[in-house]
């Protein structure tokens, strides 16, 4: 354990999220909304704190020690999960962002009622929170992670501490807090990040990355230098994820909330020339440290989970190590944030307020909100510490959100039919579970095929013919009042 760099590391994020979350809450209070902002910011965010935060709310534990962790037996194809994530960030800032914004609703559920009815809201709601708390037990396990590694703590205690700091980053002052850090952390991310990769390079033989690249080689792992691998590790890995992410995330509501946030629907289209080069880039930065430690024998008994953060630690100058460390966890520290704010404003705005107390104030929803959060990360250190595989995980989590993207386009663009809308969604949650718990692929032959690609289908059929069969509204944006 170096306590000084655990000290350091803890020091600058404890004082750069309690620093900034009382400044926000201050001037909040100052301009005389204070409560008001928690979950969206008063609906003016700018373009730097759009983009830092939707590129950081999806490079988390996923980007970071996931991909340390697939690079381990595919290499370069784990690249596949940022190239996925920069066709979400398009497809999010010039599409279901933008929709979001035009229509004012807080969340995805409500937007669901406009469009449908309180019970599909009711189902969404549900379905969705559950989705994203099992990204957030995977943020949180992030969170364990490094702390073990500079700490030697057990992986449950590092998570309680971990979830700590993750209820800090956004409790005090919600959404405005998490986008101001989010700037100053994703500076920080990317110097440190490049200078880490230099100083690497001059620690290894030949003073570059040519002796990993030899390593690989001489294993007859050339494949694991390529995004383009193995054909069977393309298709069910590498398409698979970015089906699961581009066809699941551009209706989840972590994302979706900083483009409700936004200042207008020009910030987010603006905030995609910067929000997609950071998520993307930094990548191929953890892919090649990923690849890298186990290119080193020292580092390589020790396996996919810690080798590469325990590399760091040992090979990089300790000012460094701070820095870069720090830029993880607060890399992590944020998507833990967003993906912890998410489901307590889906419970706080579609459950309690639409439900229990359609009088609440908005100091009410924020008190109920930050319960939520505490509640919710509590639960998540649980699950986290028990360390699920972690890309694998995330694709099955998210083909549960296949059908909530069809229901919005559905809905926008073509046509409102709450029968339809039901059958929809019952139809691919139920195939998705037997699918997943079941041997139903065995049975039918498809062991190799992803749950993605079924639930895509399934989702596909399922909405136009159910859309053919049922009489409805037309699409909400077609209507000539644009009203439910």
């Amino acid at each position: 354990m170096n306590i000084g760099i655990l000290v350091a590391v803890l020091f600058y994020e404890l004082i750069l999220i309690g620093g900034i979350g009382y400044w926000v809450s201050r001037k909040s209070a100052r301009d005389g909304h204070n409560e008001a902002e928690f979950t969206l910011g008063g609906r003016q965010l700018g373009v730097p704190v759009v983009a830092a935060t939707l590129a950081l709310t999806v490079l988390g534990t996923p980007h970071i020690m996931g991909i340390f962790e697939m690079a381990w037996d595919m290499g370069a194809t784990a690249l596949w999960f940022s190239i996925a994530h920069v066709i979400l960030l398009v497809v999010i800032c010039l599409s279901t962002g933008l929709w979001v914004r035009r229509t004012g609703v807080n969340s995805v559920p409500q937007l669901l009622e406009t469009l449908y009815s309180p019970g599909i809201r009711m189902m969404v709601s549900c379905v969705m929170a559950g989705s994203i708390f099992g990204v957030l037990t995977l943020e949180t396990q992030g969170l364990a992670i490094l702390l073990s590694t500079m700490t030697g703590w057990e992986i449950k205690y590092a998570a309680i501490a971990g979830g700590v700091l993750g209820v800090l980053y956004v409790v005090l002052a919600g959404i405005k807090e998490v986008g101001w850090i989010n700037v100053l952390n994703a500076i920080l991310m990317y110097v440190s990040v490049i200078l880490a990769m230099l100083f690497l390079a001059f620690k290894l033989p030949g003073g570059d990355f040519s002796s990993v690249a030899e390593f690989y080689t001489a294993s007859d792992d050339e494949h694991m230098l390529t995004i383009f691998g193995p054909p069977e590790l393309l298709w069910t890995f590498a398409f698979g994820l970015v089906v699961a992410l581009v066809f699941s995330q551009p209706a989840n509501q972590p994302l979706l909330q900083v483009c409700m946030a936004a200042k207008s629907e020009k910030t987010i289209i603006r905030a995609l020339w910067i929000a997609a080069p950071v998520n993307g880039l930094f990548g191929v930065f953890i892919c090649v440290i990923g690849l890298t430690a186990k290119s080193l024998p020292e580092f390589q008994v020790l396996g996919p989970k810690i080798a590469a953060t325990t590399m760091l630690l040992n090979l990089l100058p300790d000012w460094l190590v701070i820095f870069l460390i720090g830029s993880f966890m607060a890399a992590i520290l944020s998507s833990f944030a967003m993906t912890a704010l998410a489901p307590a404003t889906i419970f706080s705005n579609d459950i309690y307020k639409r439900f229990y107390n359609p009088q609440a104030t908005e100091a009410q929803i924020a008190s109920v909100t930050r319960v939520a959060i505490v509640l919710l990360a509590t639960a998540a250190i649980v699950v986290g510490s028990i360390l699920p595989t972690i890309l694998p995980s995330v694709g099955w989590v998210l083909a549960w959100l296949m059908p909530v993207l069809w229901l919005m386009v559905s809905g926008l663009f073509w046509k409102r039919t709450t029968v339809g809308a039901f059958i929809t969604l019952l139809t691919v949650w139920f195939i998705n579970t037997l699918w997943s718990f079941t041997h139903l692929p065995d049975l039918l032959n498809m062991t190799n095929i992803p749950n993605s690609y079924v639930m895509l289908v399934t989702t596909i059929v399922a909405g136009t013919v159910t859309n053919m069969a049922f009489s409805g509204r037309p699409g909400y944006f077609k209507s000539d009042t644009c009203s439910a």
